[in-house]
């Protein structure tokens, strides 16, 4: 009997000692889930948490799953060490958090997402304390109930762990944080998708604040450089083109800048031609989700480029009024409608940037083509640009011819735009609101060195450039500057302006040797009466084929090149009424002038230049 006592006392004894040992455990095990290691669970810096190797009463199997479950703590402690680390919202013990606090990382979307990754470990955090609840109800649970009821964390966990350490090793920013998440986001576990989705639509919040500052407002409200919008030009593969655009690809001579030119009608690049009242934006590609196509985001640019031109206009509200329409309140609105949907709507968003797009281009359309008379302003280009007015610039020929022949001076400039003037009142343009908008420019040497130290107002500083070799002839180095007016400065740029210059000296350059060639014909009818021997036969007959070439060439380029071009042009303008479709059919025009023209066939057009310089000196 006596040893029966003694051995239920021992039972007792021990299953009383073990029920201690498994409730001390279970109440350090939900610490130590909490991000509060002990005795049993300790934290290590490489490992993170674990089990105390010298517990005794542990059966193995109950070691398995108790790592299973520190498996789970340490990748939850290294979420709060993660958003702490970055916002500052979570305050764990020092014991752990021994990493330096500066990453490399920082931004307000790297914010969001720790935001969001706090609220995805709240159901983690209300799970434990259900189990404190149901522990102190009942001490009697067994390890095996903790793990069941944070099973679904455990697979949740180490998926998210996985975008977490890819933000961390990669240095992931800005809107680059987008796209990872969203990619995470497809797999096919659906607590992993859920999850991620909801963290997804915190970062969106921010990206639509910056849409609402930049399409309203047109702010740019991006300091850590996040946005997929950014000040100044477009950088991406300029320099890793070069090699190609330089490279002759045997096709007549073309080059592979050219022929792009050729086939996409785009033209030269004008991103470093801008002048300084004109603040440039261009598209940060790298920074832009895959889920958001390049062409939504060239509406977003051209919508915030277009607000924030005239947000920055010091014309009166009464002629300017609103771009946006008073619209402002519905638009935002309606930002904040998709801020607040769960998951990301392309076709809600697009839709949305479309409204916001078709009120600023109508607007835009309407300002450009009625009340600034954008239809005058390229019959204008056309007349002056193009030589339209074939009698001013005849007469302009004849009035400058001696002090264009020599290379320029400091004067010539002065003297060539007296003789423009003269020839304008002698042909009868007297236009006192025009003329002063026209000035003809000669660029010669050491005239940068002049401009470096005082440009005069409304012209573009003169770029970092290699030295280069100073016109033979003034006819070599003219050029026409026009002032234009706001808003049509968004539409004919200063590179836009540059490109009608080439085509300019190109057409003159064809005037000049058409009119050297009828003063020819002039002396020769003056001269007929005369017995002529054969060398002059020989150069009457030249003269007759080069006359035919010119005059033909002359012919093809006005009347098959410019006014076919032309007339398309005013018939798309007048076909439309959103101002990106007028942008779009401006640049196709000017892109078939320097197609059709010859200017970017390279040797057709050297070898009509020699052609025409050659004739020019032997007349």
């Amino acid at each position: 009997l006596h040893a029966t006592n003694s051995t239920a006392i021992y039972s007792t004894q021990t299953t009383t000692k073990r029920w201690l040992s498994n409730s001390s455990m279970i109440h350090e095990l939900l610490l130590a889930l909490s991000g509060y290691p002990g005795t049993i669970f300790t934290w290590n810096k490489r490992n993170g948490l674990q089990v105390s190797q010298d517990l005794p009463f542990l059966h193995p199997s109950e070691t398995s799953v108790l790592n299973r479950l520190c498996k789970m703590g340490t990748d939850y402690m290294r979420f709060t060490e993660f958003i702490e680390q970055h916002t500052g919202h979570v305050h764990q013990q020092e014991h752990y958090s021994n990493q330096p606090s500066q990453t490399g990382l920082h931004g307000i979307y790297l914010r969001a997402f720790c935001t969001g990754l706090h609220s995805m470990l709240q159901p983690y955090r209300q799970a434990l304390l259900d189990l404190e609840q149901e522990f102190l109800g009942d001490p009697h649970l067994s390890i095996s109930h903790v793990n069941y009821m944070l099973e679904q964390f455990q697979l949740l966990f180490p998926s998210v762990m996985v975008v977490v350490e890819t933000i961390k090793s990669q240095k992931i920013h800005g809107c680059q944080i987008l796209e990872t998440v969203y990619k995470h986001s497809c797999g096919g576990l659906p607590p992993v998708r859920m999850a991620l989705e909801k963290i997804l639509a915190v970062c969106h919040g921010v990206m639509y604040k910056q849409l609402a500052a930049w399409m309203l407002h047109g702010l740019l409200l991006d300091q850590s450089e996040e946005f997929f919008v950014k000040q100044g030009p477009s950088a991406g593969g300029a320099a890793a083109a070069q090699e190609e655009e330089d490279e002759d690809l045997g096709i007549g001579g073309l080059s592979g800048k050219q022929l792009r030119e050729l086939q996409d009608l785009r033209l030269i690049e004008e991103e470093n031609m801008l002048a300084p009242t004109l603040q440039q934006f261009s598209l940060r590609v790298e920074m832009l989700p895959s889920y958001i196509p390049v062409r939504v985001a060239e509406k977003i640019l051209f919508v915030g480029e277009s607000v924030q031109m005239f947000e920055n206009h010091n014309q009166s509200p009464s002629r300017a009024g609103s771009i946006l329409k008073h619209q402002e309140d519905m638009f935002a609105a309606e930002l904040h409608r998709l801020k607040q949907q769960p998951l990301f709507s392309l076709v809600d968003f697009e839709n949305v940037i479309d409204g916001i797009r078709s009120t600023v281009a109508e607007h835009l359309w309407t300002l450009m083509v009625e009340e600034s008379d954008l239809l005058g302003q390229l019959k204008i280009i056309k007349d002056f640009y193009l030589l339209g007015r074939g009698e001013l610039y005849q007469a302009f020929i004849d009035l400058a011819q001696h002090m264009l022949k020599t290379p320029p001076s400091a004067v010539t400039e002065h003297d060539v735009n007296v003789a423009f003037q003269q020839a304008a009142h002698k042909v009868l343009l007297d236009d006192d609101n025009l003329l002063p908008l026209l000035h003809l420019t000669i660029d010669y040497q050491g005239k940068d060195t002049k401009e470096a130290s005082g440009n005069r107002e409304g012209t573009t500083p003169p770029q970092e450039s290699s030295p280069r070799e100073a016109p033979s002839t003034g006819w070599a180095a003219l050029g026409l500057a026009y002032k234009v007016q706001w808003p049509l400065h968004i539409l004919f740029t200063p590179a836009v302006l540059e490109k009608y210059n080439v085509v300019f000296r190109y057409l003159l350059s064809v005037r000049r040797v058409q009119s050297e060639l009828q003063h020819c014909w002039a002396l020769q009818m003056q001269r007929k009466h005369l017995k002529s021997n054969q060398t002059d036969a020989v150069k009457w007959r030249l003269r007759n084929h080069m006359a035919f070439l010119v005059d033909n060439l002359q012919y093809y380029l006005q009347v098959d090149v410019l006014e076919s071009q032309f007339s398309q042009l005013l018939q798309q303008i007048n076909s439309t009424r959103d101002f990106e479709s007028i942008r779009l059919a401006h640049d196709h025009f000017l892109s078939n002038l320097l197609a059709q023209s010859f200017i970017l066939l390279k040797p057709v057009c050297a070898l009509l230049q020699i052609l025409m310089l050659t004739t020019v000196h032997m007349l």
